[in-house]
Protein backbone atom coordinates (compact mmCIF):
# COMPACT_ATOMS: atom_id res chain seq x y z
CA UNK A 1 0.00 0.00 0.00
CA UNK A 2 0.89 3.45 -0.14
CA UNK A 3 1.87 5.66 2.22
CA UNK A 4 -0.38 9.16 2.60
CA UNK A 5 2.63 12.10 2.88
CA UNK A 6 2.20 13.96 6.23
CA UNK A 7 1.39 16.93 4.40
CA UNK A 8 -2.03 15.58 2.84
CA UNK A 9 -2.98 13.99 5.80
CA UNK A 10 -6.03 15.46 7.60
CA UNK A 11 -4.69 17.22 10.67
CA UNK A 12 -1.58 18.42 8.73
CA UNK A 13 -0.88 22.22 10.25
CA UNK A 14 -2.38 21.47 13.33
CA UNK A 15 -0.88 22.34 16.77
CA UNK A 16 -1.07 19.97 19.98
CA UNK A 17 0.25 20.63 23.00
CA UNK A 18 0.99 17.36 25.34
CA UNK A 19 1.29 17.46 29.07
CA UNK A 20 0.02 14.25 29.46
CA UNK A 21 2.32 11.17 30.26
CA UNK A 22 1.75 7.73 30.73
CA UNK A 23 -0.88 5.72 28.13
CA UNK A 24 -4.07 7.25 27.85
CA UNK A 25 -3.49 11.13 26.77
CA UNK A 26 -0.49 10.12 25.14
CA UNK A 27 -2.37 7.46 23.26
CA UNK A 28 -4.95 10.39 22.03
CA UNK A 29 -2.46 12.30 20.66
CA UNK A 30 -0.58 9.80 19.10
CA UNK A 31 -3.91 8.89 16.89
CA UNK A 32 -3.73 12.82 15.93
CA UNK A 33 -0.11 12.57 14.86
CA UNK A 34 -0.87 9.88 12.64
CA UNK A 35 -3.67 11.90 10.81
CA UNK A 36 -0.91 14.64 10.63
CA UNK A 37 -1.19 16.92 13.25
CA UNK A 38 2.22 18.60 14.93
CA UNK A 39 2.37 17.28 18.32
CA UNK A 40 4.68 18.42 21.06
CA UNK A 41 5.08 16.71 24.49
CA UNK A 42 5.59 18.98 27.26
CA UNK A 43 7.89 17.21 29.78
CA UNK A 44 9.41 17.98 33.14
CA UNK A 45 13.17 18.63 33.10
CA UNK A 46 15.53 15.75 34.02
CA UNK A 47 12.17 13.16 34.58
CA UNK A 48 10.24 13.71 31.36
CA UNK A 49 7.00 11.38 30.78
CA UNK A 50 7.10 8.79 33.66
CA UNK A 51 6.15 6.07 31.04
CA UNK A 52 10.01 5.90 29.67
CA UNK A 53 10.95 4.20 32.81
CA UNK A 54 8.05 1.95 33.06
CA UNK A 55 8.85 -1.13 31.79
CA UNK A 56 6.38 -3.67 31.05
CA UNK A 57 9.71 -5.96 29.65
CA UNK A 58 13.36 -6.03 29.61
CA UNK A 59 13.35 -4.50 26.26
CA UNK A 60 15.34 -0.99 26.41
CA UNK A 61 15.96 1.05 23.33
CA UNK A 62 18.01 3.80 23.21
CA UNK A 63 17.44 4.54 26.92
CA UNK A 64 13.84 4.36 27.07
CA UNK A 65 11.49 1.25 27.16
CA UNK A 66 9.64 -0.14 23.94
CA UNK A 67 6.18 1.16 25.55
CA UNK A 68 7.41 4.44 25.46
CA UNK A 69 8.16 4.63 21.68
CA UNK A 70 5.50 2.55 20.85
CA UNK A 71 3.16 4.98 21.93
CA UNK A 72 4.74 8.29 21.83
CA UNK A 73 5.55 8.01 17.65
CA UNK A 74 6.12 10.76 15.61
CA UNK A 75 5.82 13.54 18.56
CA UNK A 76 8.79 16.17 19.70
CA UNK A 77 9.79 17.01 23.11
CA UNK A 78 10.41 20.31 24.86
CA UNK A 79 11.35 20.65 28.43
CA UNK A 80 9.22 22.85 31.06
CA UNK A 81 9.15 23.37 34.77
CA UNK A 82 5.61 24.47 35.50
CA UNK A 83 7.15 25.96 38.63
CA UNK A 84 9.85 28.12 37.14
CA UNK A 85 8.16 31.87 36.16
CA UNK A 86 10.31 31.76 32.95
CA UNK A 87 9.11 28.40 31.79
CA UNK A 88 5.27 28.83 31.99
CA UNK A 89 5.78 32.07 30.31
CA UNK A 90 7.35 30.45 27.38
CA UNK A 91 4.46 27.80 27.86
CA UNK A 92 1.78 30.44 27.44
CA UNK A 93 3.09 31.75 24.92
CA UNK A 94 3.00 28.18 22.81
CA UNK A 95 -0.46 27.30 24.39
CA UNK A 96 -1.81 30.90 22.46
CA UNK A 97 -0.10 29.52 18.83
CA UNK A 98 -1.61 25.82 19.88
CA UNK A 99 -5.07 24.08 18.54
CA UNK A 100 -5.52 21.50 20.84
CA UNK A 101 -3.58 20.76 24.48
CA UNK A 102 -4.22 17.69 26.16
CA UNK A 103 -3.41 16.65 30.18
CA UNK A 104 -4.46 13.53 32.59
CA UNK A 105 -3.76 14.57 35.72
CA UNK A 106 -5.65 13.78 38.33
CA UNK A 107 -8.40 16.77 38.93
CA UNK A 108 -7.17 19.89 40.05
CA UNK A 109 -3.38 19.18 39.89
CA UNK A 110 -3.03 20.92 36.93
CA UNK A 111 -5.54 24.13 37.76
CA UNK A 112 -3.22 24.47 40.87
CA UNK A 113 -0.38 25.40 38.26
CA UNK A 114 -2.45 27.33 36.73
CA UNK A 115 -2.94 25.80 33.11
CA UNK A 116 -6.67 24.44 34.19
CA UNK A 117 -9.17 24.97 31.18
CA UNK A 118 -10.10 28.62 32.03
CA UNK A 119 -6.50 29.56 32.50
CA UNK A 120 -5.64 28.62 29.07
CA UNK A 121 -9.23 29.60 27.47
CA UNK A 122 -8.05 33.25 28.75
CA UNK A 123 -4.70 32.49 26.84
CA UNK A 124 -6.41 31.28 23.40
CA UNK A 125 -10.37 31.06 23.37
CA UNK A 126 -10.11 28.99 20.47
CA UNK A 127 -8.58 25.68 21.77
CA UNK A 128 -9.95 22.59 22.40
CA UNK A 129 -8.89 21.34 25.60
CA UNK A 130 -8.69 17.98 25.98
CA UNK A 131 -8.63 16.09 29.83
CA UNK A 132 -8.19 12.24 31.15
CA UNK A 133 -9.38 11.70 34.77
CA UNK A 134 -9.39 8.16 36.23
CA UNK A 135 -12.97 8.79 37.88
CA UNK A 136 -14.30 12.39 36.55
CA UNK A 137 -13.91 15.56 38.01
CA UNK A 138 -16.31 14.99 40.85
CA UNK A 139 -17.66 11.95 43.33
CA UNK A 140 -16.08 10.14 45.69
CA UNK A 141 -13.58 8.43 43.59
CA UNK A 142 -12.26 11.58 41.85
CA UNK A 143 -8.77 11.57 43.68
CA UNK A 144 -8.47 7.51 43.43
CA UNK A 145 -5.26 6.89 41.15
CA UNK A 146 -6.63 6.85 37.94
CA UNK A 147 -4.97 3.01 36.66
CA UNK A 148 -6.06 0.78 34.29
CA UNK A 149 -6.21 -2.45 36.24
CA UNK A 150 -8.10 -0.15 39.16
CA UNK A 151 -10.52 1.42 36.36
CA UNK A 152 -11.21 -2.24 35.08
CA UNK A 153 -12.15 -3.63 38.56
CA UNK A 154 -14.73 -1.02 39.62
CA UNK A 155 -16.42 -1.18 35.55
CA UNK A 156 -17.81 -4.61 36.74
CA UNK A 157 -15.14 -5.79 33.23
CA UNK A 158 -13.92 -8.26 35.43
CA UNK A 159 -17.05 -10.28 35.85
CA UNK A 160 -17.86 -10.98 32.43
CA UNK A 161 -14.51 -12.41 30.87
CA UNK A 162 -13.95 -16.19 31.54
CA UNK A 163 -16.29 -18.79 32.12
CA UNK A 164 -18.39 -19.09 35.05
CA UNK A 165 -16.49 -20.44 38.11
CA UNK A 166 -13.54 -18.85 37.02
CA UNK A 167 -12.18 -15.50 39.35
CA UNK A 168 -12.48 -11.55 37.74
CA UNK A 169 -10.18 -11.22 35.21
CA UNK A 170 -8.87 -8.78 33.47
CA UNK A 171 -8.46 -8.56 30.11
CA UNK A 172 -4.37 -8.74 29.09
CA UNK A 173 -4.25 -5.00 27.67
CA UNK A 174 -4.56 -1.43 29.25
CA UNK A 175 -7.53 -1.47 27.72
CA UNK A 176 -9.28 1.20 30.35
CA UNK A 177 -6.12 3.51 28.96
CA UNK A 178 -6.68 2.54 25.14
CA UNK A 179 -10.40 3.26 25.51
CA UNK A 180 -10.04 6.58 27.25
CA UNK A 181 -7.44 7.49 24.98
CA UNK A 182 -9.87 6.84 22.03
CA UNK A 183 -12.90 8.60 23.10
CA UNK A 184 -10.70 11.40 23.91
CA UNK A 185 -9.45 12.05 20.60
CA UNK A 186 -13.15 11.56 18.99
CA UNK A 187 -14.24 14.36 21.35
CA UNK A 188 -11.13 16.37 20.10
CA UNK A 189 -12.61 15.43 16.27
CA UNK A 190 -15.65 16.38 17.12
CA UNK A 191 -15.07 19.73 18.92
CA UNK A 192 -12.18 20.49 15.91
CA UNK A 193 -15.52 20.44 13.09
CA UNK A 194 -17.53 22.46 15.85
CA UNK A 195 -14.75 25.47 15.55
CA UNK A 196 -14.60 25.01 11.75
CA UNK A 197 -18.34 25.72 12.10
CA UNK A 198 -19.15 28.21 14.76
CA UNK A 199 -15.60 29.16 15.29
CA UNK A 200 -15.73 28.61 19.15
CA UNK A 201 -13.51 26.14 21.34
CA UNK A 202 -14.36 23.27 23.82
CA UNK A 203 -13.50 21.67 26.12
CA UNK A 204 -13.57 17.97 26.19
CA UNK A 205 -13.87 15.25 29.17
CA UNK A 206 -13.56 11.75 29.32
CA UNK A 207 -12.11 9.14 32.02
CA UNK A 208 -10.83 5.41 32.34
CA UNK A 209 -14.37 4.52 33.91
CA UNK A 210 -16.45 6.36 31.34
CA UNK A 211 -14.47 4.65 28.63
CA UNK A 212 -15.08 1.13 30.55
CA UNK A 213 -18.68 1.66 31.05
CA UNK A 214 -18.98 2.54 27.47
CA UNK A 215 -17.26 0.18 26.48
CA UNK A 216 -20.08 -2.41 28.02
CA UNK A 217 -22.81 -0.12 27.09
CA UNK A 218 -24.62 -3.44 24.74
CA UNK A 219 -24.48 -5.87 27.50
CA UNK A 220 -25.11 -2.99 30.13
CA UNK A 221 -28.02 -1.89 28.45
CA UNK A 222 -29.72 -5.69 28.93
CA UNK A 223 -28.67 -5.82 32.14
CA UNK A 224 -30.69 -2.23 32.75
CA UNK A 225 -33.70 -3.71 31.16
CA UNK A 226 -33.72 -7.20 32.38
CA UNK A 227 -34.30 -6.97 35.96
CA UNK A 228 -31.16 -6.26 36.57
CA UNK A 229 -30.47 -9.67 36.93
CA UNK A 230 -26.13 -10.58 37.11
CA UNK A 231 -24.81 -11.94 33.79
CA UNK A 232 -24.36 -15.56 34.19
CA UNK A 233 -20.71 -16.51 32.54
CA UNK A 234 -21.07 -20.27 30.31
CA UNK A 235 -19.69 -23.15 32.65
CA UNK A 236 -18.34 -24.20 29.35
CA UNK A 237 -15.91 -22.59 26.78
CA UNK A 238 -16.80 -19.01 28.12
CA UNK A 239 -16.64 -16.35 25.74
CA UNK A 240 -19.73 -13.65 26.32
CA UNK A 241 -22.15 -13.86 29.07
CA UNK A 242 -24.99 -12.92 27.03
CA UNK A 243 -24.57 -15.38 24.28
CA UNK A 244 -25.84 -18.53 23.62
CA UNK A 245 -24.45 -22.00 22.27
CA UNK A 246 -22.34 -22.55 20.27
CA UNK A 247 -20.38 -19.09 20.94
CA UNK A 248 -16.99 -19.54 22.16
CA UNK A 249 -13.97 -21.21 21.65
CA UNK A 250 -13.18 -25.17 21.71
CA UNK A 251 -9.92 -27.49 21.73
CA UNK A 252 -9.42 -29.63 18.49
CA UNK A 253 -7.25 -32.38 18.44
CA UNK A 254 -4.21 -30.23 17.53
CA UNK A 255 -5.13 -26.54 18.51
CA UNK A 256 -8.41 -24.10 19.05
CA UNK A 257 -11.75 -23.29 17.16
CA UNK A 258 -13.50 -20.44 17.68
CA UNK A 259 -16.70 -20.55 17.06
CA UNK A 260 -19.93 -17.60 16.30
CA UNK A 261 -22.36 -17.56 14.67
CA UNK A 262 -24.50 -20.09 12.80
CA UNK A 263 -27.75 -20.54 10.96
CA UNK A 264 -28.77 -22.96 13.19
CA UNK A 265 -28.06 -25.37 15.54
CA UNK A 266 -29.48 -28.63 14.01
CA UNK A 267 -27.44 -27.29 10.42
CA UNK A 268 -24.28 -27.25 13.12
CA UNK A 269 -24.79 -30.80 14.76
CA UNK A 270 -25.74 -32.04 11.25
CA UNK A 271 -22.43 -30.48 9.05
CA UNK A 272 -20.41 -32.13 12.41
CA UNK A 273 -22.14 -35.10 12.65
CA UNK A 274 -22.98 -34.93 16.26
CA UNK A 275 -25.69 -36.51 17.76
CA UNK A 276 -27.75 -35.89 21.09
CA UNK A 277 -28.53 -32.17 19.77
CA UNK A 278 -31.92 -32.71 18.25
CA UNK A 279 -33.88 -32.10 21.68
CA UNK A 280 -32.73 -28.49 21.07
CA UNK A 281 -33.91 -27.86 17.31
CA UNK A 282 -37.15 -26.49 17.73
CA UNK A 283 -36.23 -24.28 20.92
CA UNK A 284 -34.76 -21.15 19.87
CA UNK A 285 -34.57 -20.46 23.55
CA UNK A 286 -32.72 -23.54 24.67
CA UNK A 287 -29.19 -22.23 22.74
CA UNK A 288 -29.20 -20.07 26.00
CA UNK A 289 -31.13 -21.79 28.41
CA UNK A 290 -29.14 -25.27 27.79
CA UNK A 291 -25.92 -23.54 27.01
CA UNK A 292 -23.68 -25.20 28.85
CA UNK A 293 -25.32 -28.45 28.05
CA UNK A 294 -25.52 -27.84 24.42
CA UNK A 295 -21.57 -26.84 24.31
CA UNK A 296 -20.60 -29.30 26.76
CA UNK A 297 -21.66 -31.82 23.82
CA UNK A 298 -20.14 -29.43 20.69
CA UNK A 299 -16.91 -29.66 23.11
CA UNK A 300 -16.32 -33.43 22.98
CA UNK A 301 -16.97 -34.22 19.52
CA UNK A 302 -14.70 -30.91 18.26
CA UNK A 303 -12.12 -32.23 20.09
CA UNK A 304 -11.57 -35.67 18.41
CA UNK A 305 -10.39 -33.74 14.89
CA UNK A 306 -8.12 -31.04 14.26
CA UNK A 307 -8.91 -26.87 13.90
CA UNK A 308 -8.13 -27.66 9.51
CA UNK A 309 -10.64 -30.44 9.46
CA UNK A 310 -13.07 -27.93 11.03
CA UNK A 311 -12.54 -25.20 8.84
CA UNK A 312 -12.80 -27.52 5.65
CA UNK A 313 -16.35 -28.36 6.95
CA UNK A 314 -17.99 -25.07 8.91
CA UNK A 315 -16.60 -22.54 6.30
CA UNK A 316 -18.00 -23.36 3.23
CA UNK A 317 -21.12 -23.98 4.56
CA UNK A 318 -21.30 -20.52 6.09
CA UNK A 319 -20.72 -21.46 9.91
CA UNK A 320 -19.02 -18.53 11.43
CA UNK A 321 -15.48 -19.89 12.85
CA UNK A 322 -11.42 -19.17 13.08
CA UNK A 323 -8.71 -20.83 13.46
CA UNK A 324 -7.22 -19.59 17.18
CA UNK A 325 -3.89 -17.64 16.22
CA UNK A 326 -0.87 -16.84 18.56
CA UNK A 327 1.26 -13.52 17.73
CA UNK A 328 4.02 -15.50 15.90
CA UNK A 329 1.18 -17.44 13.65
CA UNK A 330 -0.51 -14.31 12.93
CA UNK A 331 2.71 -11.88 12.31
CA UNK A 332 3.60 -14.79 9.59
CA UNK A 333 0.03 -14.93 8.25
CA UNK A 334 -0.65 -13.85 4.48
CA UNK A 335 -3.12 -11.60 5.64
CA UNK A 336 -1.08 -9.87 8.23
CA UNK A 337 1.17 -9.03 5.19
CA UNK A 338 -1.38 -8.17 2.56
CA UNK A 339 -2.43 -5.15 5.42
CA UNK A 340 0.77 -3.57 5.17
CA UNK A 341 1.17 -3.12 9.28
CA UNK A 342 4.44 -3.12 9.71
CA UNK A 343 6.81 -0.41 10.12
CA UNK A 344 10.46 0.69 11.03
CA UNK A 345 10.27 4.22 12.88
CA UNK A 346 14.14 5.85 13.58
CA UNK A 347 15.85 8.19 16.06
CA UNK A 348 18.09 10.85 15.10
CA UNK A 349 21.16 8.77 16.59
CA UNK A 350 20.50 5.98 14.07
CA UNK A 351 18.09 3.83 16.57
CA UNK A 352 15.80 1.62 14.76
CA UNK A 353 12.79 0.14 16.27
CA UNK A 354 10.05 -2.41 14.62
CA UNK A 355 6.70 -0.96 15.09
CA UNK A 356 2.95 -0.69 13.64
CA UNK A 357 0.99 1.66 11.92
CA UNK A 358 -2.49 3.17 13.06
CA UNK A 359 -5.34 1.30 12.21
CA UNK A 360 -6.54 3.77 9.75
CA UNK A 361 -6.29 4.52 5.85
CA UNK A 362 -7.60 7.59 3.80
CA UNK A 363 -7.92 7.68 0.66
CA UNK A 364 -5.99 3.97 0.61
CA UNK A 365 -3.13 4.77 1.63
CA UNK A 366 -1.70 4.44 5.18
CA UNK A 367 -0.44 6.81 7.64
CA UNK A 368 2.79 5.87 8.78
CA UNK A 369 5.50 7.73 10.49
CA UNK A 370 9.25 7.08 10.27
CA UNK A 371 9.96 9.17 13.28
CA UNK A 372 10.23 7.41 16.33
CA UNK A 373 9.71 8.98 19.64
CA UNK A 374 11.63 11.98 21.31
CA UNK A 375 14.80 12.42 23.26
CA UNK A 376 13.56 14.18 26.49
CA UNK A 377 13.69 17.98 25.19
CA UNK A 378 14.84 16.69 21.82
CA UNK A 379 13.35 19.77 20.35
CA UNK A 380 12.82 22.17 22.74
CA UNK A 381 15.22 24.84 21.00
CA UNK A 382 13.98 24.00 17.25
CA UNK A 383 10.04 24.40 18.58
CA UNK A 384 10.62 27.56 20.66
CA UNK A 385 12.62 29.01 17.97
CA UNK A 386 10.21 28.07 14.77
CA UNK A 387 7.31 29.23 17.16
CA UNK A 388 7.78 31.91 19.41
CA UNK A 389 10.91 33.04 17.42
CA UNK A 390 10.92 36.50 18.93
CA UNK A 391 10.60 35.23 22.50
CA UNK A 392 8.32 38.30 23.28
CA UNK A 393 6.55 38.86 26.58
CA UNK A 394 3.65 36.87 27.72
CA UNK A 395 0.49 38.05 25.63
CA UNK A 396 2.20 38.90 23.13
CA UNK A 397 1.72 36.54 20.81
CA UNK A 398 -1.49 35.50 22.47
CA UNK A 399 -3.10 39.00 21.19
CA UNK A 400 -1.51 38.72 17.79
CA UNK A 401 -3.92 34.96 17.50
CA UNK A 402 -7.03 36.77 18.78
CA UNK A 403 -7.05 39.12 16.59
Amino acid sequence: MNNLPMADRPLAGLIVLDFSQFLSGPFCTLKLADFGARVIKVERPGTGDLCRHLYISDVDINGDNSLFHAINRNKESITADLKNENDRAKLKELIATADVMVQNFRPGVIERQGFGYEDVKAINPRIIYGSISGYGEDGPWKDLPGQDLLAQARSGLLWLTGSAGDPPMPMGLAVADMLAGHALCEGILAALVGRGIHGRGARIDTSLIEAMIDFQFEVLTTHLNDGRRPPERSAVTGAHAYLGAPYGVYETLDGHLAIAMTPSLKTLAELMEIEGLDAFYDDPKAMMRERDATKGILAKAIATRTTADWLAILQPADIWCSEVLDWPQMLASEAFATLDFQQTIHRSNNTQLNALRGPVRVDGQTLKSERAAPALGEHTEMILSQLLPDLMPAGSVAEKRVR
